[in-house]
């Protein structure tokens, strides 16, 4: 059974925005990134698989149920973490995962208890007794995630789980959903515009630009490798730079610290390692270079473009 299937969905607000257009889907278990830019209508996409808004056209399954006629039976099953802060102040951490727990359906007794366990899983026990409203926003999307993950379900659908955090703090946040989907085993759907955090920790994806698909795929085929050698060492870069150039192995280029060669041969590698070797230079990373997620969403989106305005 596939975690989440649409067929032809299509959501509109008035007769000039339509948020998704035709949307047809298949998403089978692991971690998956919903990923656009903002207004693509990811959101939008969320909350009708959430069952709290009506489709206009088409249709949705989400772990086999339909979000239209079965709502409280997915919201039973699928933890939710909203995009925008809408956490009580005044609450005590604790109290307020508890009570959502206990709607969720589990006994005061179990409810505490879950509530006290996740809070440990994301990192919140020692602070669990403090108010929300002194947290800071690492924390806060902590608290968020942690109500998702109470009631144990089979789906997390987490909204912009990095919004609003330094990048010490989005790191934290990723390898802690990455931690949650590997050792928990719950699928979990990450929606963001940073397709960078997407690449990091998310086994598929799923692109959409102004509500229609661009590309559904997993990473591993879309990050094909190409005819580039990456050269990567932690010092003498301009030396090994040098002495590359000088062994006639094509155009040499400076890809941040790294060196891009072009992979003519077999050769190449041989030709790299003993250039290395022979000025003693600690080599730090040899490999094939890798399409980025970023440049294949770019290249559809251009095509996309392309395609619209030549068909106007």
């Amino acid at each position: 059974m596939s975690l989440i299937a649409t067929e032809s969905l299509t959501k509109r607000y008035g007769p000039r925005v339509t948020a998704l257009a035709d949307l047809t889907v298949t998403v089978e278990p692991g971690i998956i990134g919903l990923v656009g830019a903002n207004g693509a209508g990811k959101s939008t996409l969320i909350k009708i698989l959430l069952g709290l808004l009506p489709p206009t056209g088409g249709s949705a399954r989400v772990l086999g149920l339909d979000p239209v006629r079965q709502g409280e039976q997915v919201r039973a099953r699928v933890g939710y973490m909203p995009e925008h802060d809408s956490l009580p102040p005044d609450l005590i951490a604790a109290e307020l995962v508890t009570h959502l727990a206990r709607v969720s359906g589990l006994p005061r007794t179990s409810a505490r208890e879950r509530a006290s366990e996740t809070l440990r899983h994301v990192g919140l026990y020692e602070e669990r007794y403090r108010q929300v409203g002194g947290y800071s926003t690492g924390m806060k999307q902590r608290v968020k995630l942690a109500q998702a993950l109470v009631h144990d379900p089979d789906l997390l659908l987490l909204d912009e789980p990095t919004n609003g955090l330094d990048p010490a703090g989005r790191d934290a946040m990723l390898e802690l959903i990455s931690r949650i989907g590997t050792e928990f085993g719950i699928s979990i759907v990450v929606c963001s515009h940073l397709l960078g955090e997407v690449e990091r920790i998310c086994d598929s994806l799923v692109a959409i630009d102004a509500g229609r698909l661009l590309r559904a795929d997993r990473i591993s085929s879309m990050t094909t490798a190409t005819g580039v050698l990456v050269i990567e060492v932690d010092e003498g870069t301009e030396e090994l730079a040098e002495a590359l150039a000088g062994l006639d192995v094509g155009e040499v280029r400076r890809d941040g610290p790294a060196l891009l060669v072009p992979l003519t041969g077999d050769d190449i590698y041989d030709r790299v390692l003993r250039a290395v070797a022979e000025r003693d230079l600690p080599l730090h990373r040899l490999d094939q270079r890798h399409h980025r997620v970023a440049e294949l969403f770019a290249t559809e989106t251009t095509e996309t473009t392309e395609t619209t305005v030549t068909q106007s």
